[in-house]
């Protein structure tokens, strides 16, 4: 049986009508059958779709004759069966939310390294390189020597170059994320800022990591695991599932030892989160946890139970 395929794509472009688009894309997707959520904006497009592989490729074509669209990659993963009830389009102000929708990475941005290049920045001291990632993920893993912005959501990230790089403007900036969306909107904000020598990790953490792994000749400088916006939650280097499970309460990775503490209740809340849970928010939590061991009961996945890419977080990274 053919296994269902799940993709992930962005592209940065000015679009004159989000809504138009969306709307042509909404048919495009549908009569193919395929579901998932994809966010249009006038800065570009951010979507996960899921469905049969000839299903993607054809809405590809289609996405291929649209402006600013031509040659769009995406990021490639398979399922069981897919991870969403209904296809979703969104219309926002940003297709990665950092409270700047007047700045399109599509009018300029850093420049993107490939993983060698990206290696020989590391290990350049006068690069400061910068985890654009949120504390919940930088915990499971990240590059050594990176700096941690300390940020909780992406939106922060704007207030910490403020406090924080108001004398690097002359040094070389290199910056990761997850799969290369927050990066391309970090470096373009940071270029209006009046920062100068700008670099981004092509693809992120993900690309980095498959490169590495086709390239025996590639030093492999990521340390620990990676935060994935999907049921994985965690892959190592070689991009296979982790060692991490989800909380359903604060949506941060946990580990072997945070499952271990007494205030960990599976799909409720761990430590991190026990005191900060509304009564309504823990009803909410237990029902779902109900209705999630109903499904495994009937032998069915629940789908409710798996966390997906979509505009709750980032997107892709």
């Amino acid at each position: 049986m053919n296994r269902c395929q799940v993709v992930s794509f962005y592209r940065f472009t000015r679009i004159a009508d989000p809504r138009a688009l969306g709307e042509a894309m909404r048919a495009a997707a549908a009569s193919r059958g395929l579901l998932g959520t994809a966010i249009v904006a006038q800065e570009g497009l951010n979507a996960t779709l899921a469905g049969p592989r000839e299903a993607l490729d054809a809405l590809f074509a289609w996405l291929d004759t649209q402006p600013g669209f031509a040659s769009l990659q995406g990021r490639w993963s398979e399922a069981d069966e897919a991870p969403f009830r209904r296809l979703r389009i969104k219309y926002r102000d940003e297709i990665v939310s950092m409270g700047h929708p007047e700045v399109n990475p599509a009018d300029g941005q850093g420049e993107h390294v490939d993983a060698a290049r990206w290696n020989a920045l590391l290990d350049d001291p006068e690069t400061l390189v910068i985890d654009t990632r949120n504390d919940y993920e930088i915990e499971v893993g990240t590059f050594t020597g990176a700096v941690d912005p300390g940020t909780t959501s992406f939106r922060e990230f704007t207030a910490y170059v403020e406090r924080e790089l108001g004398d690097a403007r002359e040094r070389p900036v290199a910056m990761f994320c997850t799969g290369g969306i927050r990066c391309e909107k970090a470096t373009a904000v940071m270029r209006d800022m009046g920062f100068e020598n700008l670099y981004q990790l092509d693809g992120g953490i993900l690309g980095y990591l498959d490169a590495v792994a086709a390239d025996p000749e590639l030093e492999q400088k990521w340390e620990g695991e990676c935060f994935v916006f999907d049921s994985r939650v965690a892959v190592d280097r070689d991009l296979a599932p982790g060692d991490y499970v989800q909380c359903h309460g604060c949506r941060r990775a946990l580990s072997p030892e945070d499952l271990a503490h007494l205030d960990y209740e599976p799909g409720i809340c761990c430590a991190h989160c026990v005191g900060n849970l509304t009564a309504e928010q823990r009803a909410r939590l237990e029902e779902r946890r109900r209705q999630v061991a109903l499904a495994d009961a009937r032998g069915e996945a629940h789908i409710g139970a798996v966390y997906t890419p979509d505009v709750r977080r980032s997107g892709q990274g």
